[in-house]
């Protein structure tokens, strides 16, 4: 996240670390080119865009702590970012919330025609009051209300990414003076219950005109909206258990939709501290974790789950407040399918798993063990969560990445073309089953090119 700290509470305070140096470029421009040389698949940016304010009834110790503000445009510093690289995948969050889709489809399709096919798109729904407020709304809408509007978004942007422009539409024959050929390039005409969009879309297809789709949240609805839309989803399980079960239910889902199972990536979330001998990286753990806020961990959990924990006792059942949430359903979730049968953990026990069951400690061969079990339970890939940057980086690479190659586990070479050729060696382009292809050719008929007195009327159905 471009802020000083994400989820490493505390640890801006490490001199060890540059994420207080969030807002210099070259603090990035470093990291993307240190990632590209560990042949990292992508660099993920997570994002909010509000304050979190449900801790202790206000939003003061997330100041005091740096915790997710000050908190900088992510997207504003991707085309730096392509420029200094050349396979790393640049995945940026955008809430339904903060843009319009008309805008959004445009800044997408830019940013990957600069990243020549690079860019990935994480949808979330801002589950934080004041993002609510930040942006006209009275409150935060109910938790499964925002993924109906997260359904309607994705209509939008796949009609303009997928159907507004026909293949070969843009000619630039000079002879001729045809720059694009009209017939080919569509209004949209969506009008739904947020959103009226005529179009056209104003860029012209990108290398892999929808980008590659990630989500975040794991709750009943958000693996529904996952089954039908992600390729990449971001998990946080407290086991290779709890993983598991979050995974097939999603595949499941998945091809319920009309999808395949392995259309859908799973990336675990997941710390890592290396030592050359096990002692050496519990004393280096231990090191880091003096500089750990439990206050910022607690406030963390707190607003995002949208429940203060301020007022709670850490013996609190977790199971008693689940019914109450309307912010990250998936993180209580998460840790109650963790749980052993017949158990109810509780606000301690999140505050452990936040802490240690994400978190591998232990020599390479140790922490490629470890991995190998998550991957059995069916996760892709990890999420690395740094404690402090460049190092954490540094020392997932100069160590443990030559282990997990010699294992097979990780690429030593970047596979040729966009980040969706590299995730799923398919070809630049969704494949035919995802739900944005119907939109393809949906708009060349007269009827999506409606008359004046027919503004209001909604583009044609999808074939």
């Amino acid at each position: 996240m471009n802020t000083a700290t994400h989820v490493s509470y505390g640890s801006w305070r490490n001199p060890q670390t540059r994420s207080v140096d969030f807002d210099q470029l070259d603090v990035w421009v470093d990291l993307v080119k240190l990632l590209e040389r560990g042949t990292f698949d992508s660099v993920f940016f997570a994002d909010v865009v509000g304050v979190y304010d449900d801790y202790r009834g206000g939003w003061d110790t997330y100041v005091r702590e740096g915790l997710q503000i000050p908190n900088h445009d992510p997207s504003a510093i991707i085309s730096a970012l392509a420029l200094s690289t050349e396979h790393l995948g640049l995945v940026i969050t955008s809430s339904i919330l903060q843009d319009h889709p008309f805008s959004f489809a445009r800044k997408i399709s830019t940013l990957d025609h600069a990243s020549r096919g690079r860019i990935g798109w994480n949808v979330v729904t801002s589950a934080l009051k004041n993002s609510a407020r930040n942006f006209g709304l009275p409150e935060r809408e109910e938790h499964d209300a925002r993924y109906e509007w997260a359904e309607e978004y994705a209509e939008v942007v796949y009609k303009l990414w997928e159907g507004s422009w026909d293949d070969g539409a843009l000619i630039r024959d000079r002879e001729r003076g045809v720059h694009a050929d009209p017939e080919r390039v569509h209004e949209i005409n969506h009008v739904g219950p947020r959103y009226s969009v005529q179009g056209p879309h104003l860029s012209f297809p990108s290398p892999q005109r929808t980008p590659v789709l990630f989500q975040a949240g794991t709750s009943t609805a958000g693996r529904s909206f996952a089954a039908r839309h992600a390729e990449g989803v971001f998990i946080n399980a407290a086991s290779p258990r709890g993983a598991r079960l979050v995974i097939d239910d999603t595949r499941d889902r998945a091809v319920a939709a009309g999808r395949r199972r392995d259309d859908v990536k799973f990336l675990q979330g997941m710390a890592f501290v290396v030592g050359s001998t096990e002692a050496e990286a519990k004393r280096r753990a231990a090191e880091l974790d003096e500089f750990l806020s439990v206050d910022g961990l607690i406030a963390h959990r707190s607003g995002g789950i949208g429940i203060d924990f301020g007022g709670l006792d850490h013996d609190t059942p977790i199971g008693d407040l689940a019914a109450d949430v309307q912010g990250t359903r998936s993180t209580i979730e998460s840790l109650i399918a963790a749980a052993p049968p017949g158990t109810n953990p509780t606000i301690a026990d999140l505050i452990r798993q936040q802490q240690e069951s994400t978190r591998i400690v232990g020599t390479p061969e140790q922490i490629a063990d470890e991995l190998e079990q998550w991957q059995d339970a069916g996760v892709d890939g990890v999420n690395i969560r740094y404690i402090t940057t460049p190092g954490s980086f540094e020392d997932f690479i100069d160590h443990v990445v030559p282990e997990l190659r010699t294992r097979g586990l990780a690429q030593s070479e970047y596979a040729p073309g966009t980040l969706r050729d590299k995730l799923f060696g398919a070809g630049p382009e969704l494949p035919q089953r995802h739900p944005a292809r119907r939109w393809r050719g949906a708009f060349r008929s007269s009827a999506a090119r409606p008359p004046a007195d027919r503004a209001g009327v909604s583009g044609v159905d999808a074939p």
